[in-house]
């Protein structure tokens, strides 16, 4: 289990020696401690961001400790570095730096694997979302899709659900993209209407627009082409039996 230092949003001081305001601090029993308190002082702190050297380091630091931080959007810690020892880092940084083309390679071909996956599953979301609103223009299927299965967004179409096409999923992202650019719900909230009375007000018209699109577009009549011939109309007589003798 890795030792966990957290990132302070407050000015906070250390319950034993008072010093701070600390960015970094561990917690003892629910107390702050500065790290030199917490006998983690001697570490150095490696921000997140290049994956293979932050393995490295914590591979070889016999001491280490996960960096966190509250994000209160989503209600969870998020990982913002680790701390290690100055010896493992610098052996983490020679091995990295060892083997930089090479990783740079295989970050291209990730890269371009990760592109094509995207560009089929929007194309999967599209037509998706076609079946369960055939009437939905084609186009806004496709800024539908591709809004909601942006890779590390969090939307609804990176979700599990979302990734396996649930109906349920789908029906979210369509209706949030109706909500905000078919609505003035948008306009509702910076006017200062709380987010719930908003989409209260304006879920009528929401279904609305969403029944429209659950129609299919009405296709053309068979035989009603360029070269058919027009029907008789009623009451007409035929060529033939005006030309046939009494």
């Amino acid at each position: 289990m890795s030792l966990v230092v957290f990132e302070s949003a407050k000015p906070v001081h250390c319950a034993r020696c008072r010093c701070g305001p600390l960015r970094h601090l561990v917690r003892e029993a629910g107390v702050p401690r500065c790290l030199d308190c917490a006998d983690l002082g001697h570490l150095v702190y490696l921000p997140r961001g290049d994956a293979a050297l932050t393995r490295r380091a914590r591979e070889a630091s016999s001491l280490s400790a996960v960096v966190v931080r509250f994000n209160r959007r989503r209600h969870r810690h998020e990982r913002q570095g680790v701390y290690v020892e100055d010896a493992a880092l610098a052996r983490a940084e020679r091995a990295c730096l060892a083997d930089a083309e090479a990783r740079a390679r295989r970050r291209e071909r990730d890269r371009l694997r990760r592109a094509a996956e995207d560009v089929r599953f929007t194309a999967a979301f599209a037509g998706e979302i076609l079946r369960l609103f055939p009437g939905c223009p084609a186009d806004r299927a496709q800024a539908i899709a591709a809004h909601a299965s942006v890779r590390g967004s969090g939307r609804v179409g990176r979700t599990a659900a979302g990734r396996a096409l649930d109906e349920p999923a789908v029906y979210v992202a369509v209706r949030a993209a109706v909500r905000h650019t078919d609505t003035e719900y948008d306009a509702l909230l910076m006017a200062g209407v709380p987010r719930f009375a908003a989409r209260a007000r304006l879920a009528a018209k929401i279904d609305a627009v969403l029944d429209a699109w659950r129609i299919p577009p009405q296709s053309a009549a068979p035989g009603a082409g360029p070269g058919a011939a027009a029907a008789p109309a009623s009451g007409a007589v035929p060529d033939a039996a005006a030309a046939a003798p009494p």
